[in-house]
């Protein structure tokens, strides 16, 4: 077995002249939002929770660039019978910003889009849902190379659909 190095990728080329594409290793950011989703859905199941889709992916439209706006909803679960679309934010502390305060306006419509699209899609238009996030910090080890425990804190219910409903003059 002989390893081959390439800018970005690593391959493996065996003896029967086969090559296989190893997945190289995730960027330390991703790999601390992996992590903490994770843990999150770990925290979900403790709770009572029943998960359904992690990383769901659906476009949502297209920029003002024209480019494809894709929407993620990082946990899809079910507390009872209420689907709980839940947004994951991990940081290492959270001495400049709580974690949930980057789950601003801009975020909250897109998943708010793809929350609709995916009830749409599965035929829960009438189900009861909300939104929630999870936050969680994971601070880095110490000189000892101990990790200090995770800090995962649930906010249920952190913004509504009415948030976004369309008004009318005659309302």
């Amino acid at each position: 077995m002989r390893w081959l190095n390439f800018p970005g990728r690593i391959l493996n080329r065996t003896r029967g002249g086969e090559t296989l594409r190893r997945v190289p290793a995730l960027a330390p950011h991703l790999e601390l939002g992996r992590r903490g989703e994770e843990l999150a859905a770990d925290f979900l199941r403790r709770a009572g929770y029943k998960l359904v889709a992690a990383n769901f992916k659906l476009g949502v439209g297209r920029s003002l660039r024209g480019a494809v706006v894709q929407a993620e909803i990082d946990l899809v679960a079910y507390e009872g019978t209420t689907l709980c679309f839940v947004e994951v934010k991990t940081r290492r502390s959270d001495w400049f910003a709580a974690p949930e305060a980057n789950v601003d306006l801009r975020k909250q419509r897109q998943i708010s889009r793809a929350a609709r699209a995916y009830r749409r899609l599965l035929g829960l238009t009438g189900a009861p849902s909300r939104y929630d996030v999870i936050s969680v910090i994971l601070p880095p080890p110490d000189d000892a190379g101990h990790a200090p425990a995770p800090r995962i804190e649930l906010l249920r219910n952190f913004w509504t659909d009415a948030k976004f409903k369309k008004r009318r003059w005659t309302e």
